[in-house]
């Protein structure tokens, strides 16, 4: 008796054992992705399968000695999570991170900032512990955003490019110290202006400890006004102590502590604020007496100079810019003090060096963090005569060549010159200065031109572009006493160490943090 076939029952449940397979596959690799790519938490439209029960709730310990429970929000509880997200939902740092925020923000609310119905986003919150706090306390229309998303409560985005239209929050809140991290604090601060709507509220917690720090702060912000400034106790020990600062945003409002021109650079008439001007009295005094060897006294004076980052935070600037203006060869001074000496406080700074000698150019070619202008600081735009000049009197870093000085071009006739004459182009500093930074940099210059100061400064007096400067490392040329012949003073320059105390003292009058340079 023959067996009845069976090959067609078994190709059939071969078909279906594949198509089962494949959909698994297909499940679990979409899974992965959405949980580890993405980084987003699931639901069931997302083919994941752990989701938080209904009746989970977060235990979250109160003031006191006991403990409270608050059921997780709708927007947590509602959502299939991970279990490892479960676990950090109910691990005690979440816990007590919910706590604080949700502290500061009832402190709001009570005092009229925040209210239940307001449309709140929390920046560069990567979990969303103030976003859940937020939610807790009743202001269910809130969102955070992060470079990756951590949903339900965090979506994808970033405090310099928020995605969301302008005018759209009623409250925009900054916790954690995370402006002052921001890579680009100015466009940070741009975005939350922009996607808060006019009368709504901004508020930032900061490290900011200092006048300077805090001004700087507040700068970033034009068009907010300030409301309110204290000081509260941090979440943790990575943030001891926090300043919370209230903005509010008015529409045609522009502050600032200068008058502005409309890109952001200070017009012609301007005025060293307070906050700077109070580091001017902290500064190191002047040396009064004429130094005899005044090459010594740089050695010595260099110790005691009382740098500007040494005295304050500096975190709350948009670009940080060191200006060399007769830079000479880049070991001269940028390498040997800029780079290895100035305290800088970890920033990154844009490095210009201003040299028209045409003798240093080739070795500024390899320096690709230095930009190079290879032309002479002066009042105006024109062709000078630059005079190398062979002083005895200082070192030089190329053997045999002297110190640069620049003329007019109809200065030659004059006659007097002894030493090489080469036709360079001048261009007007303080014009370049005002087109290249803005009163939200930090600025540091260091000038050595050979006499130059004193047509450079009060150019950037009459201009204005004085105030765009922060700290001023000078050097005055005089008939200063020549190293190679004792008792007798260098014929090179005619001003004397008096005019240069008084170039020195106007400054620092005028409320700019200038040191004497040698």
């Amino acid at each position: 008796m023959m067996e009845p076939t069976v090959g067609k029952p078994s190709f059939l449940r071969n078909i279906l054992v594949r198509v089962l397979l494949f959909s698994v596959l297909i499940i679990v690799v979409r899974f992965a992705y959405v949980v580890t790519i993405a980084g987003e938490s699931c639901n069931l439209g997302d083919f994941c399968f752990f989701s938080l029960p209904d009746n989970f709730n977060l235990v979250t310990i109160g003031a006191g000695t006991g403990a409270s429970g608050i059921t997780a929000n709708k927007a947590v509880r509602s959502n299939v999570v991970s279990p490892s997200r479960r676990d950090m939902y109910t691990s005690k740092e979440w816990i007590k991170a919910v706590n604080f925020y949700s502290s500061v923000f009832q402190d709001l609310i009570s005092e009229g900032y925040l209210s239940q119905n307001a449309k709140s986003l929390c920046v560069e919150t990567q979990y969303g512990q103030d976003v859940f706090a937020l939610k807790e306390i009743g202001v269910e229309d809130s969102i955070g955003i992060f470079k990756k998303s951590s949903k339900p409560l965090v979506i994808s985005g970033e405090g310099h490019r928020i995605p969301f239209d302008g005018n759209t929050f009623d409250f925009v809140f900054v916790g954690g110290a995370r402006l002052e991290k921001a890579s680009k604090p100015l466009d940070f601060a741009s975005e939350i202006v922009r996607t808060l709507k006019p009368e709504g509220f901004a508020v930032v917690h900061v490290r900011a400890k200092d006048e300077y720090s805090f001004n700087s702060f507040l700068d970033l912000f034009n068009s907010c006004k300030l409301v309110k400034s204290r000081d509260i106790d941090g979440i943790d020990s990575s943030l001891p102590y926090i300043r919370e600062i209230v903005l509010k945003k008015e529409s045609d409002l522009i502050l600032g502590h200068r008058e502005n021109l409309p890109d952001g650079n200070v017009a012609n008439k301007c005025s060293v604020p307070g906050y700077k001007q109070a580091f001017v009295r902290k500064a190191e005094p002047f040396i009064m007496e004429e130094p005899l060897k005044p090459w010594i006294t740089m050695k010595r004076n260099i110790k005691n100079i009382k740098y500007l980052p040494s005295m304050a935070d500096i975190s709350f600037k948009n670009r940080y810019v060191y200006v060399d203006v007769g830079a000479r060869s880049y070991g001269s001074s940028i390498g040997s003090w800029f780079k290895k000496q100035y305290p800088k406080q970890n920033k990154t700074f844009d490095v210009y060096a201003i040299e028209a000698d045409k003798t240093f150019h080739e070795e500024y070619k390899v320096k690709k963090k230095v930009k190079l202008l290879p032309y002479a600081a002066w009042v105006r735009n024109e062709t000078l005569l630059f005079q190398i000049n062979h002083d005895l009197d200082k070192e030089v870093v190329v053997k045999g060549r002297g110190m640069g000085r620049i003329q007019p071009v109809h200065s030659l006739s004059d006659g007097g010159f002894d030493g090489e004459v080469d036709r360079i182009q001048g261009f007007d500093f303080a014009d370049w200065l005002k087109n290249t930074v803005t009163d939200k940099d930090f600025v540091v210059m260091k000038m050595d031109v050979e006499g130059t100061e004193f047509d450079l400064i009060p150019r950037l007096f009459e201009t204005g572009a004085i105030c765009l400067i922060d700290e001023i490392f000078l050097e005055c040329h005089y008939n200063r006493w020549q190293r190679c012949c004792p008792e007798q003073r260098s014929p090179k320059y005619e001003k004397t160490y008096e005019q240069c105390l008084e170039l020195f003292t106007s400054l620092r009058q005028n409320g700019v943090l200038v040191h004497q340079w040698w």
